[in-house]
This record gives structure tokens, C-alpha cells and sequence, in this order.
């Protein structure tokens, strides 16, 4: 480059001019002050002429004087500027050629650079024009470019650089920073050659931890790249390459290996690059193809920080550029995702939410890298795809990630692995919180992509424990958070926003399923009957006092054991969830407890709760025991946070904004917001209304007033369901029915005006209302008078027309039940008319077309027969229930114990001589074995019932599905609190072979959870001690036959029970259970007891299979196991017993049969087959037979020893018994028994066919498969 004067290029004046200035600059006697004018005279003199104007003879001597030693080392700082500002005019009258030697040179330089390192330092310093004048002209003329030409420009340039990044950081101003950069990039573009300190100087101000934009330093550094980024490319990269070379060391002894990179040096280098990139991006031209040639290293630590460097970069504002111009390096780069080593996978996800943004052109390939990743086999991996979608603001996720890659997020939920069902979860629960004012605006888009969230991820809750901890974080954090507290203005006061949280709710539980809205309601606490568990344990841990307790230390100890078991078993770590609750009681902090039970406290209005949660909250993550999660968990469990006394007045203005009659198939709700509000406000009053009625507490007299509307000029009895208000009405009797039977006390606080409407609707003509206002005269002030009065007004009407209405029957239920004197003071006129005139009257199928369909699935087209036909059904089950304790109990109950079974042995038919409709027949027989299934909670009941248990226990197998959903239902609910006998456990066991999904699904969830929940003793009584129960009823199953497809059925039931319970701990005592089997009889024939002998050895044969396949030894138990001696008797003498014991009852070909269905064999027996498969037939040794076939022995080896053992025990028979009274004789052959059935009139047993011997749940499945051949027929 060469130098220019500040005028070049434009037309020079005809003469020349001559310096003016002719003074001595240099001689004795000249004071400092008359140098200093002397210089500033010929600096004004010099800075007005031209290069193209000037007579450069008359500059002689000036120029030569000025290089004087006496003025470049005076000691007066004026001197020096002004004679650097002439030097630098002289330099620029002389362009391109310097009148000056290149020692001269030199120092005149470094003269400059001296100058304005040492006197440039502010605007408000002395001679600061002079500097800026030197640095201007500098930087104008380009004079400094000379220094490239002279010996020792490699140490001047150094020096310069050195002098000016340090002058730079004075806070002078902009343009100063400009000049000098001009000064740098020409010095770089001129020089051949550029000191590598030079340009570490350069870089130190990218490394620099201060390096922002408002840093001088740093925007110098990138002004002077981004001016001279062609000549600092080769420089920049070489200076790459040397840190990779220079810094690395090999990383073992042997000299071959490849050098591998000290880790810090390049985290360094990689951070300078992503720097620069960030500011100079041209500079990096030839560094981009080094760090494609990292992503391909054999060295891990390169490839991990070349990927992420790479990431980071096309995150950037030149990413889109970056991957146009090396498209190579993009290619690599996203192919790092099946790179072999897991943190660069790993770098290269979390590079993506930023590039989704960013890179438009390469959304689609991100999308498939997020797509693969999602299913990598390092749960890392997954982690951290489902983490990147947490990372997204609402619209990237909006127009940037499609449905299918947040369904498929959302599935990683179910994830075998806890980090990534976090992270998947918590990703969509931030994505459905982002989008939801957008729902709640019924943003299209947004209902499309984000609104199925909540239904897809609470349906998985009751998938595991785990699962639903995650789920209830889920739905706080995200879905159904506490409102934020906001500050009035007026008041200074912090405020809740009730209306907006119930509102929130509403809206979300318009886009639930029917299944996720009873999770939902599940997961809000209002099913759990109080006090709970956890009243039980804060109760506990009051009354501990932290170990110090006043009185009755035992039971207060056993009862906080007890609670904390019972609340651990419910957490993915139970272990850990009882060390954090024991040592939550330890700490005893009253104001924790104080504020745990404002928590728990349904009373408690929705601003309390936030803030004693909060607070709670924040003080235990302050205990030195880190125990928030868990406290965090019930917390949640124990609270109304989703749902709460607040929220009641929020849902009864939107109930009552809707009118008209209940939603259902035939009024289906319409789709508009307010309808739906309605429709989910009624779903979750009537929840409230039948778990949680303690929650209307605080609103009794919101209550009493709706019931008291209603039209003027019409009579409560003729309100019919379509009336405005009819649901609230009946919302706000069931709720006030059921707050006074749980207090009633609540009773005095209504009126007599309220009381008088309430016995009108229990005689009026909705069924519903008709239900609640009787229930709630039952538990009322008064309440004999009311009772009286509803059953004479019944009576009445059965004695003055024929028939009854429905409405009163549903009456009746409650009477029954809540106030049985009243009932029985016409219970014969009522129970002969119900049974008479409701129940014997048949109900036949209108259209034989539709005999194919066996339910109801729009309740309100049951007719109205057929649901007088239920309620009666329920008169008269209550009236048993409400006599349970007196002595009558069994004489009132006989008829009704009679009726249910029959109903379940006739299909639903009340005459078995009259074929109904199948849609009444399975409600009726549904509604028969949920009586039964009441009545056996019953002690007395029960034992009148269990002779018809078997059958009982068959209803679990109904051809039709809602029949066997419901019952097992039913059958939990009354398991889960212990009222049903255990002997009921073994029912569940019975859905193995269900066709539908749902129904085994729910009975192995049961299972597995009180598995856990129970203690040991109690788990041994309900789970383990009925296996023989089990194998008894298998032995009485309809089913029950030695054929192969029967024998392997019934091999699925005990392979169900096994999978579900049997474990290294009781397996011994199943398989003592199954081997005592064969030392009793069965109670009532035979036939029966050869059919248990068989179960029996089918258990045992599985029971070893599976202690082989898990390596579990099978010793023998140590204890004694008493028999059930309802259902099995002791044999008579030891010498029958010794028989049966030898005696091989199941088929020969069972074994082959068992091996071919469930895979039997220990992994070793695997292996020698799967070897012995391998080898050559013409190699395989012959086999011996018997006349062509194997013989099998009578007696088996394993199970003589076994046999042998036992019958050597029994002098007589040993078998315990259980002191259970024995059925009646009468009882037991009361009607035909299976035996009898397989005889004829003359002894010879008759072949009994396959449809015979079909139970409704074979004849479900051959349905479901017939219907769908029939529809494949048709398409």
C-alpha cells in the first residue's frame, strides 16, 4: 500500500508554494516556550500545504531538524507532540517516497507510537489535538504503511499493537477507535508477513472473559478482522492449527498413538471460534473445514467440542450463511446424530431448539434428528430430545415442530427410565401452558396442536406409581398450577382469582375423554374418604412430639408406623419415602404441622391454601434433611388443590347458565363453550356432591336458595328434567342430602320452608330428585315425621292404582336404607308390589334385529320398567343392609339371598321360563351380583352367599363387557378398604382371558397396588393364602375340562396369579399350598375333587417352572397352613391320602402342552436345546422306544420324594382346618351339580359337548370374533 496525502485525486494548483517557515528548531539558548511556538508555527504551516502543491525543497531543513535527538527526547511533552504532528505532515508532502533512511524511519515511528502511548489519554488532556492530529493523519495517509519495509517491522509492528490496544481501552472517543483500526488493517494488509504475536494480541481480546461489545479493546479487535479478514484468514487458521498441535500430548506411552488435546486448551480454542463467528465471521473461512475435520476424529474430546462449537455457530446470526457456504460441514455435523459415543449424540441434540429457529431451509432434517433421537437407546439421549422442546418459545412451537413430534414426546412419558419421563413430561406441560390462553381464546391451531395434552398424559397416571407422582406434578406445575396472588391496588391486599382457576379447570376438562376426566377426579382427592391416611399420620406426628409423647406411647408409635407405611407403599421408593417421612415427624415443627393441616383442611377457602402451601413449601426445603420431593407428594395427596370449597359458587353459576336435561348419546352436549363449562361443572358437582360432600359445608344456604327456585305456577312434583334449573336443583339435593348424612347437625340451619320443597321433590317425578330429597329427610331434624309421611304416601298410591311410579321406588331406595322403621311399617305391601307388579313383570326385546346388542350405552334410554326393575332390585338389597345387625338379619335377607343368584344363574331373566331383552337381562344381572357383592360385606351374608360364590365369581367373565367392567368396579372398590371376605381376591384373577384390554389391565393394576400397599401378615391372608382358593374355584369353573385349549386356559389363570404375586419370599408357601391340595377333598363330590387334584399339579408343575426360570430355590416351608374348611375336607385315613399323593391326575400330554404355551424350561435347559438344535441330524443319537412310543411313568421322581415325605408325616390326617362353619348338607346338593349333569337316568356318564360346557366369557370371545369377521365380510 502506499502512502496518500488527505487530498489525493484532486487537481493540484499551477505553482507551487514553499514552506514559509525558516526559523532554527535546534540550537543553544532556545527556551522550551519559544520552541513550543517555533513547532506550532510549523505545524499550522505544514498541515495547510498540499502534497501536490508543495515545493518539497523547502522542506529540507525542517525535516531534517525535526529527527534531532535534542527534540525526539526533550523532556517537554509539547515539544514531543508537535514535532510527531510535523513529522507526520512531512511524511504525508512526501508520499509514497519518505525522505527519511529506514534507521530514521524507525525511530521516527516508534517515536510516534511512543508519544501516544505515553500523552493519549482524554479528551481533557494536554495536547490531546496534537495526539488526534497524529493519529488521523496516520490513519488518512497511510504513511505508517513504511514500517512494513524496514529490517525490524516484525518487532515495531508488536509494538504498535501492543501500544495501541492499550491505548484504546482510555475511553477515548469513537472515532479515535476508527482511526486506529484503519492504522492496524493497513499494517496487516501490507505486511508480508505476520507475527504470530501480532495476532495473538488480536485474539487475547476475543478470549478475554470481558470481551462484550462494550468493551473498546474487543470492538477494535473485530474492527481490524472484519477490515483485513482475506489477509487474517490463513493467519487465523494456522493460529488454530498450532493450539490443537502445539498444546496436545499423546494420550498413552506408546508413540503411535494419535496426540489427543489437552481439554482446556480446547475448550479455549473452540470458545475463540465461536467468538469470532460471532463478530468476524469472514476470518474463519479456512478454520470451518478443521472443525468438519474434528467432527470426523478418532479422539472423542474434539469431536464432543467441535459439535457443540458447530452447534452453537449455527445457532448464530451467520448460521444460515454458514451452512450455504460449507455444506460439507453442515452434512457431518448432523450425521454426529449416530455418532458412536454418547456425548457427542448429546451435543448435537441440545445444539437443535435454537436451530429450529434459525435455519429454516433445515427444520425438516432437525425434525428427523429429534425423530430418531427420541427412541436412542442411551436414556441421555431421550432426556435430552424431550428437553429441547422445554427450550421452545409458543410459536416456534407453534409453526416450527409439527403434532406428531409432540404426540410422540408426550409417549416418552411412559419411558423405562425416570429422567426421561421427567423431561418429557414437564417439556409438554410447558408447551400445553404456553398455548393455553390461546385455547381458552379457541385459537384453532392451538386447540389442534397443544389442547389433547392434559387427556393424553393423565391417562397414563394410573399406568405405575412413578408414573403418577409425575402425572400429579404434571398437572400442578403446568396444567392446573395455583393462581398467583396479585395486589389490589386500593386495598394493598393480595388477591386470588378464584373464577379464573375453576375456569381454568372447565376448560381443560373440555378436551378430556370420559377416562381421563375420572383420573382427573381420582387425582383431586375427592373420592378419598376422610380422615385419610394422612389425617392419620399428621395426627400421628403431632402426638409423636418428635419422640417425647405424653401417654399411650405404644399405639401412638404403632399408629405413626402403620400411616407411614401405608403412605410409602404409595411412592416409586418406598424406602426412601419412609426415611423422609420418619424424619419429617422427627423434626417436629409445629408450624409445619400448623400448615399441613390448614392444607389438608376441606374448609380451607383457595387463598389460604395457596399461601400455607407456598409457605409450607418453602420452609421444609429449608430442613437440613433434603425431603421436599416427598413432602412435595403428599402435599398433593392430601390437599384440594385441584378442586376446593372455592370453587363451588364458580361452578354452580355455570350450571345454571345452561339449562335443559342431562347431557347423554341422544341430547348430546352442544359445542359451545358455555355448554361445555356446564357439562364438566355437573360432572364435577356430582363427584363433589357423592365423595366430598363435606366441601357444601361452607355453602349450605347457596343451596337452599336453588332449590327453593323454580317456576311459581308450577308445583315442585311437576318439574320434569328439561325444566330450567332441574340439574342445579338436583346438584344441590344430592349435595345437602349427603353434607347432613355426613353432619347432621347442618340440618338445624335450614329452614322449615326449605324442608317442606324438599318433601315435595321426594314425591315428585324426577327420579334423582325424588333419591337425594329422600335421603336428606332421612338424615333431617324431624326426620321419622318426613320418613312417615314419604312411605304412606307410597302406599297409598300402590293401594289406589296399579301401579307404582319410578320415581317413588327411587324414594323408597333411601327409606330402605337411612330409616328402616319408617320402611318397615308397610314394607309387606311395598315388597310384595315391587316383586309382583315391578320385578316378575317381564321385559321383551321390541326389535329382534337389535337382539345382537347387550347395554344400554345412553343411560337415558333405559326404559322406565327396566330401571324400576334395578331400583327394586336396590329396595330391597338396602332393607337387608339396613337389618345387618339385628337378630332378624337372615330371616328378612332369606327371599332376597334366594332372588340374586337366580337372577345371575338365568342370564338376567327373573323366570327362566321367559327369554327378555338382552340389553334389560345384563343390567339386571349386573345389578344382582353388585347386591350380592354388598350383602357379602356382611358377615352372616357372606356365608349364606358363598355356596353360590363360584357362580358369583363368573360374572367377571359376562358375555357382555360393561357387565364385567362394572363388576370389577365394583368388586375393587369394595376390596381396596378390606369389607369384602380376601376370598374375593381370587375374582380379579379371573380377567386373564378378558377379550378387552381394559378389563385385565385394571384387575392387575389392583393387584399390583395392594400387593404393595398391604403389610406382610395382611398380605399373606389376602394374596398368598387364597392360591387355594383359587385352584378350588378353577376346579368349579364351567369351563373346567382336561382337553388342551381348556387345560391351557386354566394354566393362564395360575401363570396370571404367579406373575402378579409369586416371588422369591412365598413362593415356597404357594408351592406347599399347592402340594397340601392333595390331602383334602373337595366339600361336595368327588368329580369335583379329582378336577382340584389336577389344578393342584398344574400349579405345582408351574411353580417349579418358574423358581427354575428365576433361579429361586424351592425349599420347604417351615410353617402350617390351615385349609379353608368351607370348600375342602380332610380325607378319611392316611392310606387315601398316601393314594392321591401317588396318584398322577393331570394328562400326560399336559407337560408339552405347558412347554409349547408358556415357554417352560430354565435358561440353561435353553440352552442345551437350543445346542443340541444346532448339531446335524445325521449326528443325533437314535432314541429308544417302546413299541414306537415313549412310555410315560405313573410316578414322577421329583414328586415321589415329595409324595413319600408327606404321606410319611400323616399317621392320620394333618391338615388344619379353618374354623369356618361348615354349609348345611341341604345346601350343598341343593339343585343339579356339574357331576349330576354328566349322568344319565342309568349311571352311564354321557359325553358332554363342547357348547355345554361354554361360559359366557368363552361365548364373548367367539362373539367378538364372529362380529368382526362378519365386518370384514361386509367391507
Amino acid at each position: 500500500m502506499v502512502a496518500q496525502t488527505r487530498h489525493s485525486g484532486t487537481n493540484a494548483s499551477s505553482s507551487k508554494k514553499r514552506l514559509a517557515f525558516h526559523e532554527k528548531l535546534a540550537g543553544k539558548g532556545v527556551t522550551t516556550d519559544a520552541l513550543l511556538k517555533k513547532l506550532k508555527t510549523l505545524h499550522q504551516q505544514l498541515a495547510a500545504l498540499d502534497q501536490d502543491t508543495v515545493e518539497t525543497n523547502s522542506l529540507a531543513t525542517v525535516r531534517t531538524e525535526l529527527i534531532l535527538t535534542s527534540l525526539l527526547l526533550h523532556k517537554d511533552r509539547g515539544v514531543k507532540a508537535y514535532t510527531a504532528c510535523c513529522l507526520a505532515d512531512i511524511l504525508r508532502l512526501y508520499a509514497p517516497e519518505a525522505p527519511y533512511t529506514q534507521h530514521e524511519l524507525r525511530d521516527i515511528f516508534q517515536f510516534f507510537f511512543r508519544q501516544l502511548s505515553a500523552g493519549f489519554k482524554g479528551a481533557d488532556e494536554p495536547y490531546y489535538t496534537e495526539y488526534f492530529h497524529l493519529v488521523e493523519s496516520l490513519s488518512t495517509v497511510k504513511s505508517v504503511v513504511l514500517v512494513c519495509d524496514l529490517p525490524s517491522a516484525d518487532e515495531l509492528l508488536l509494538e504498535i499493537f501492543q501500544n495501541f490496544f492499550s491505548i484504546v481501552k482510555r475511553d477515548l472517543a469513537r472515532k479515535v477507535e476508527l482511526y486506529m483500526a484503519d492504522i492496524l488493517v493497513a499494517l496487516i494488509e501490507e505486511c508480508t508477513s505476520l507475527p504470530s504475536d501480532v495476532l495473538d494480541i488480536l485474539m487475547a481480546q476475543f478470549t478475554d472473559k470481558n470481551a462484550k461489545v462494550d468493551q473498546s479493546g474487543y470492538r477494535l479487535a473485530v474492527a481490524v478482522c472484519n477490515g483485513a479478514a482475506d489477509k487474517l484468514q490463513r493467519h487465523v487458521c494456522q493460529h488454530f492449527g498450532d493450539i490443537l498441535t502445539n498444546t496436545s500430548h499423546p494420550s498413552g506411552d506408546d508413540s503411535d498413538d494419535e496426540p489427543q488435546p489437552d481439554k482446556d486448551t480446547l475448550l479455549k480454542s473452540h470458545e475463540l471460534v465461536k467468538r469470532l463467528f460471532r463478530s468476524c465471521p469472514a476470518v474463519l473461512h479456512s478454520v470451518i473445514p478443521i472443525l468438519e475435520t474434528e467432527l470426523r476424529s478418532d479422539a472423542l474430546e474434539p469431536r464432543i467440542m467441535a459439535t457443540q462449537t458447530l452447534g452453537e455457530m449455527y445457532a448464530d446470526k451467520g448460521g444460515v450463511d454458514l451452512v450455504r457456504k460449507y455444506p460439507s460441514t453442515w452434512t457431518t455435523w448432523i450425521n454426529r446424530k449416530v455418532d458412536v459415543a454418547v456425548g457427542v449424540r448429546l451435543k448435537c441434540v441440545e445444539a437443535t431448539p435454537a436451530l429450529i429457529t434459525n435455519l429454516p431451509e433445515c427444520r425438516e432434517a432437525l425434525a428427523e434428528l429429534l425423530k430418531i433421537k427420541l427412541l436412542d437407546p442411551d436414556e441421555k439421549i431421550r432426556a435430552a430430545v424431550c428437553k429441547v422442546y422445554s427450550q421452545m418459545d409458543y410459536e416456534t412451537a407453534l409453526h416450527h415442530v409439527s403434532e406428531e413430534q409432540i404426540r410422540a414426546v408426550a409417549n416418552r412419558g411412559l419411558d423405562k427410565k425416570a429422567a426421561v419421563r421427567y423431561q418429557a413430561l414437564n417439556s409438554v406441560g410447558k408447551l400445553y401452558n404456553l398455548a393455553y390462553p390461546e385455547i381458552e381464546n379457541n385459537d384453532a391451531a392451538a386447540i389442534t396442536k397443544f389442547a389433547w395434552i392434559p387427556d393424553e398424559i393423565i391417562q397414563t397416571a394410573n399406568t405405575s406409581t412413578e408414573i403418577r407422582t409425575l402425572v400429579e406434578q404434571f398437572l400442578a406445575d403446568h396444567v392446573l398450577p395455583l393462581p398467583n396472588t396479585s395486589t389490589n391496588t386500593a386495598t394493598k391486599e393480595r388477591e386470588i382469582d378464584e373464577v379464573a382457576w375453576t375456569d381454568r379447570l372447565l376448560s381443560v376438562m373440555r378436551f378430556l375423554s370420559e377416562r381421563s376426566v375420572q383420573v382427573l377426579i381420582n387425582l383431586s382427592g375427592l373420592k378419598t374418604n376422610r380422615p385419610n391416611v394422612c389425617d392419620i399420620y399428621l395426627e400421628s406426628c403431632i402426638k409423636n412430639n418428635g419422640g417425647i409423647i405424653d401417654g399411650d406411647e405404644e399405639n401412638v408409635t404403632k399408629k405413626l408406623k402403620l400411616s407411614i407405611h401405608h403412605l410409602a407403599s404409595t411412592y416409586s421408593d418406598p424406602v426412601k419415602a419412609a426415611e423422609d417421612l420418619n424424619t419429617f415427624a422427627k423434626a417436629n415443627e409445629n408450624r409445619l404441622y400448623k400448615l399441613l393441616k390448614t392444607c389438608m383442611d376441606p374448609q380451607t377457602d383457595l387463598k389460604s391454601l395457596t399461601k400455607a402451601m407456598n409457605e409450607f413449601t418453602k420452609r421444609v426445603s429449608q430442613l437440613p434433611t433434603p425431603i421436599s420431593p416427598t413432602l412435595a407428594t403428599l402435599l398433593r395427596r392430601s390437599t384440594f388443590w385441584i378442586i376446593s370449597a372455592s370453587s363451588l359458587p364458580t361452578l354452580l353459576k355455570r350450571l345454571q347458565k345452561v339449562s335443559g336435561p342431562r347431557p347423554s348419546e341422544a341430547n348430546p352436549t352442544p359445542n359451545t363453550k358455555s355448554h361445555h363449562a356446564a357439562n364438566n361443572a355437573l360432572t364435577l358437582l356430582t363427584a363433589i356432591g357423592k365423595w366430598a360432600p363435606m366441601l357444601f359445608r361452607s355453602h349450605i344456604s347457596e343451596l337452599g336458595r336453588i332449590i327453593n327456585t323454580g317456576s311459581t305456577d308450577q308445583s315442585p312434583s311437576k318439574k320434569t328434567p328439561t325444566q330450567p334449573g332441574a340439574l342445579s336443583i338436583e346438584i344441590a339435593l344430592m349435595g345437602l342430602a349427603n353434607a347432613v348424612r355426613s353432619d347432621p347437625s347442618l340440618s338445624s340451619t335450614i329452614d322449615k320452608k326449605t324442608n317442606a320443597r324438599i318433601a315435595k321433590y321426594a314425591l315428585g317425578d324426577d327420579w334423582r330428585q325424588a333419591k337425594f330429597a329422600t335421603r336428606y329427610l332421612a338424615f333431617a331434624k324431624g326426620s321419622k315425621v318426613y320418613c312417615a309421611q314419604v312411605v304412606e304416601s307410597i302406599a297409598n298410591t300402590i293401594e289406589e292404582e296399579s301401579e307404582l311410579p319410578m320415581e317413588h321406588i327411587s324414594a323408597l331406595t333411601q327409606v330402605a336404607r337411612f330409616a328402616p322403621d319408617a320402611f318397615e311399617q308397610k314394607s309387606d305391601v311395598i315388597v310384595t308390589h315391587l316383586v309382583k307388579k315391578v320385578l316378575m313383570v317381564p321385559i321383551l326385546s321390541e326389535n329382534s334385529e337389535d337382539d345382537e346388542e347387550e347395554w344400554y350405552e345412553d343411560p337415558s334410554q333405559i326404559p322406565d320398567l327396566l330401571r324400576a326393575r334395578i331400583l327394586s332390585i336396590k329396595v330391597l338389597r338396602n332393607r337387608c343392609m339396613a337389618h345387618a345387625s339385628s337378630e332378624q338379619a337372615l330371616q328378612i335377607a332369606a327371599p332376597v339371598l334366594k332372588l340374586l343368584p337366580s337372577l345371575i344363574e338365568h342370564e338376567g331373566n327373573i323366570d327362566g321360563r321367559v327369554d327378555e331383552d338382552p340389553k334389560a337381562k345384563s343390567r339386571m344381572r349386573l345389578q344382582a351380583a353388585i347386591s350380592l357383592l354388598h350383602l357379602s360385606t356382611v358377615e352372616s351374608f357372606a356365608q349364606a352367599i358363598s355356596p353360590k360364590f363360584v357362580r358369583l365369581a363368573c360374572v367377571i367373565q359376562d358375555s357382555c363387557f360393561n357387565v364385567r367392567l362394572a363388576f370389577l368396579a365394583k368388586i375393587i372398590a369394595l376390596l381396596q378398604p378390606r369389607k369384602l371376605p380376601a376370598r374375593f381376591n381370587v375374582i380379579p384373577f379371573l380377567t386373564i382371558l378378558d377379550p378387552e384390554a381394559d378389563t385385565k389391565n385394571n384387575a392387575a393394576s389392583y393387584i399390583t397396588n395392594v400387593k404393595r400397599q398391604l403389610p406382610a401378615a395382611l398380605r399373606v391372608d389376602n394374596l398368598e393364602i387364597i392360591f387355594i382358593r383359587l385352584l378350588h374355584l378353577l376346579a368349579h369353573h364351567p369351563d373346567f375340562n382336561t382337553t388342551q385349549d381348556e387345560l391351557m386356559d386354566l394354566a393362564s389363570y395360575l401363570q396370571f396369579y404367579l406373575d402378579l404375586i409369586a416371588t422369591s419370599e412365598n413362593i415356597s408357601l404357594l408351592y406347599h399350598l399347592s402340594n397340601k391340595g392333595k390331602t383334602v377333598r373337595d366339600a361336595e363330590s368327588h368329580g369335583h375333587s379329582e378336577n382340584f387334584y389336577i389344578m393342584c399339579e398344574l400349579a405345582q408343575t408351574l411353580i417349579k417352572a418358574r423358581a427354575q426360570q428365576h433361579s429361586w430355590t424351592l425349599p420347604s416351608y417351615p410353617g402350617k397352613v390351615r385349609l379353608p374348611s368351607d370348600i375342602l375336607r380332610p380325607l378319611p385315613n392316611a392310606e387315601a391320602t398316601n393314594q392321591i399323593l401317588k396318584t398322577v391326575y393331570l394328562p400326560e400330554e399336559a407337560n408339552v402342552w405347558l412347554s409349547e404355551k408358556f415357554k417352560l424350561g430354565s435358561s440353561k435347559e435353553k440352552k442345551e436345546k437350543e445346542k443340541k438344535e444346532r448339531v446335524p441330524a445325521k449326528r443325533k443319537a437314535p432314541t429308544t422306544k417302546n413299541n414306537g412310543h415313549s412310555k410315560r411313568p405313573r410316578k414322577r421322581k421329583d414328586e415321589d420324594d415329595d409324595d413319600d415325605e408327606e404321606a410319611d408325616e400323616q399317621d392320620e390326617s394333618d391338615v388344619e382346618m379353618e374354623d369356618v362353619d361348615r354349609p348345611s348338607k341341604s345346601r350343598r346338593t341343593n339343585g343339579k351339580s356339574k357331576n349330576s349333569d354328566d349322568v344319565e337316568e342309568n349311571g352311564v356318564p354321557r359325553r358332554v359337548s363342547r357348547a355345554e360346557r361354554l361360559s359366557a366369557r368363552t361365548l364373548a370371545k367367539e362373539k367378538l370374533d364372529k362380529n368382526a369377521s362378519d365386518e370384514e365380510d361386509e367391507e
